[in-house]
């Protein structure tokens, strides 16, 4: 084994994570046959080269997406990259893993064979014709077994994104679409939106599938819907959708009727993290679109919803919501909610103090879009208090470039021009503020 591991030595090795068995006396009973060349654990799904070599299917598939065209062990150069399941290996190893129980070794068990290009090519034509044909037991079943198959391993998931799952199945939602939304067709329209989700991301012509008003009038009917899976679903397409479109495409997205109503529900009243996250994140790239969108996030009560999630959540979360805030800031609307609201400016100056973190460029931008535009200076001496003079000169201390820089030397200036007027103090506990909702 020491030979083998030397002549691989010069290759280009995958990284594997070892799972050793947790008897150690058990790990060093394993015979050398049923341990994988490359990671030298036990084989839990043998498949074997046209060179006779027998790996384990994790470690040599990382092998090959690495760009080796060679066998690891006899340096042959690979005529195919065929994998072929190794049954009498398997069938030894848990013969053997039974028979040693005794020191705590489970049976391995028998691995699911992965699909292969073609099965995945028949399977996507199959749900193209049951489309075409108005089929829609059938697209609905078949929608349902692919996205099966793409959940039972990550091997699955990757053939069939690569056989172009996303452009059949955003091609039949988008003609089932302009067809009808009744219900009918809406359970079906579910299965196949599910299994959009499931391969994510899409490519260009997916998207401009989906992007088109009709499709997009059907995500957000699932998005409003009682049905939590199919919500989350339409709020994972939607984060795409809204991430990866060009400026003028995600207008059409943002004009879709009822979309940032139900996108601000869906974050008031959260569903599951995965839902909330896709829905901060599509919020954050319709209000950077233009100060229009913004405008109709603020008359749907975002500010003061976002600076709610900013006192209590966790860090990923805040940045999202900081995101966002920035975003709506742009608009006049924007900031006299914000400057309206007891918590905006304390929020604003406490997230300020994560140097080099994203969390800290949206607030400090955010907070110089609100100074900036004071015409009254009362935000600057509310910022004075809250003690951002300090929090904003150690951060230019310690370091910061771009235009986060720009703005907290111009924050700064800003704040100079009240100090010797207003009394500084170090921090403010934001549970002790009076909140307006």
């Amino acid at each position: 084994m020491a030979s083998v591991t030397a002549r691989m030595s010069s290759s280009r090795i995958p990284s594997v994570k070892r799972i050793p068995i947790a008897n150690s006396m058990a790990e060093k009973l394993i015979p050398a046959a049923f341990r994988c060349p490359i990671s030298l654990d036990l084989m839990k799904d043998p498949v074997t080269l046209h060179t006779g070599i027998t790996y384990d299917r994790r470690s040599i598939e990382a092998w090959l997406e690495l760009g080796n065209l060679t066998c690891p062990v006899t340096k042959q150069a690979l005529e195919n990259e065929d994998l072929v399941p190794n049954h009498s290996i398997r069938r030894m190893i848990q013969d053997w893993c039974v028979a040693n129980r005794c020191l705590g070794i489970e049976r391995i068990p028998t691995p699911r064979i992965p699909v292969t290009p073609t099965q995945v090519s028949d399977l996507l034509s199959e749900i193209s014709v049951a489309c075409r044909r108005g089929d829609n037991a059938r697209c609905r079943e078949l929608a349902r077994k692919i996205k099966a198959l793409g959940r039972e391993s990550e091997r699955n998931r990757r053939c069939i994104i690569s056989g172009g799952a996303g452009r059949v199945l955003s091609n039949c939602f988008s003609e089932l679409a302009a067809e009808s939304l009744e219900n009918p067709r809406a359970g079906v329209m579910d299965e196949i939106l599910a299994a959009l989700a499931a391969f994510l991301p899409l490519d260009e012509g997916s998207y401009l599938q989906l992007a088109s008003p009709k499709p997009l009038d059907s995500i957000v009917s699932v998005l409003k819907s009682a049905d939590l899976e199919g919500r989350l679903n339409a709020a994972l397409v939607l984060k795409e959708l809204a991430s990866s479109s060009p400026p003028d495409r995600i207008e059409v997205v943002a004009r879709t009727d009822g979309l940032i109503e139900a996108l601000v529900k869906l974050i008031e009243k959260p569903i599951s993290p995965r839902a909330t996250n896709a829905s901060m994140v599509t919020a954050f790239y319709l209000v950077a679109s233009s100060e229009r969108i913004a405008a109709r996030f603020v008359e749907m009560g975002i500010v003061s919803l976002l600076l709610e999630i900013l006192v209590d959540s966790e860090k990923s979360m805040c940045e999202k919501a900081l995101g966002v805030l920035d975003g709506v800031l742009s608009c006049s609307r924007g900031r006299e909610m914000a400057s309206a609201h007891s918590l905006a400016v304390p929020v604003l100056v406490k997230k300020t103090s994560r140097v080099a973190d994203m969390e800290t460029e949206f607030a400090v931008s955010a907070l110089w879009k609100l100074c900036k535009n004071d015409d009254e200076g009362e935000r600057v001496v509310e910022a004075l208090q809250a003690g951002a003079f300090q929090k904003l000169l150690l951060l230019l201390q310690v370091g910061c470039k771009g235009t986060t820089k720009e703005k907290v030397s111009d924050l700064l200036k800003l704040l100079n021009r009240k100090k010797r007027s207003s009394e500084c103090i170090e921090t403010v506990d934001l549970r002790g503020l009076k909140r307006s909702f």
